[in-house]
């Protein structure tokens, strides 16, 4: 088999993937089987959605490729009915079987334009980045968006390694003409200095899969970052 016929984009089934959300603070939630324990994910990304959630995320990187396309399954029609986009974590092969939204991979995944010319032109690629020079790569490989992290230290990703702080989504922002998110260990108390610095959202884990009640927790982090892009807007 030629190469090339692994790495032309399949078409998609829907006529056009849902785009990365243009509005004004974006709340991004990425589920973790962990973190919600005996509750059902379908559950509580229901109630994210709800409570304002533009954009889903399935990470599931403990699970075989079926059990996280069954997941998926279970959460598309939440997505497409709230017209907010699903995106895979690092699973190119699993969003492109969904027919997902989009794709996020890290720095140690496939490498973002490889990823882009797989999954097309029209769905959503996001990258995780922790540099200038991470971010304009990502930018010229074609990403939608990138998240900066790990901000503060987060317990979901053990592997994150140490926080980097603030600073550099600060930078990140300035340098490139993409939207930026800010991620690790953000929480409702954080959340507004992460848009002050720059981002135009947050992803969040804990904040909202872990939260007692997973739609209020996302709409007070709307609240929350609707406040901070008031007030960068002022201050600019």
């Amino acid at each position: 088999m030629v190469l090339s016929t692994l790495i032309e984009p399949l078409p998609s089934v829907q006529s056009d993937p849902i785009p990365f959300p243009s509005e004004r603070g974006i709340v991004y939630v990425i589920t973790d089987r962990r973190t919600a324990g005996e509750r059902s994910l379908t559950d509580i990304v229901s109630a994210a959605l709800r409570g304002g959630a533009n954009v889903i995320q399935l990470r599931d990187k403990d699970v075989p490729a079926r059990d996280m396309v069954a997941l998926g399954q279970a959460l598309l029609p939440l997505t497409r009915d709230a017209g907010v986009p699903l995106i895979v974590n690092d699973r190119v092969d699993v969003a492109l079987a969904l027919d997902a939204d989009g794709v996020h991979v890290g720095q140690d995944d496939i490498p973002a334009e490889m990823v882009r010319r797989i999954i097309g032109p029209k769905r959503i690629l996001g990258v995780s980045v922790a540099t200038v020079e991470q971010a304009q790569r990502a930018m010229d490989a074609g990403a939608t968006y990138v998240s900066v992290g790990d901000l503060f230290g987060t317990p979901s990703k053990p592997d994150a390694g140490p926080p980097i702080g603030l600073k550099p989504l600060a930078d990140i922002s300035r340098a490139v003409r993409l939207p930026v998110l800010g991620i690790g260990g953000i929480t409702l108390a954080n959340a507004a200095s992460v848009v002050r610095a720059g981002a135009v959202g947050v992803a969040v884990i804990s904040a909202v899969i872990g939260a007692p009640d997973p739609e209020a927790a996302t709409r007070a982090l709307h609240t929350v970052i609707a406040s901070a892009l008031d007030e960068r807007a002022y201050a600019g």
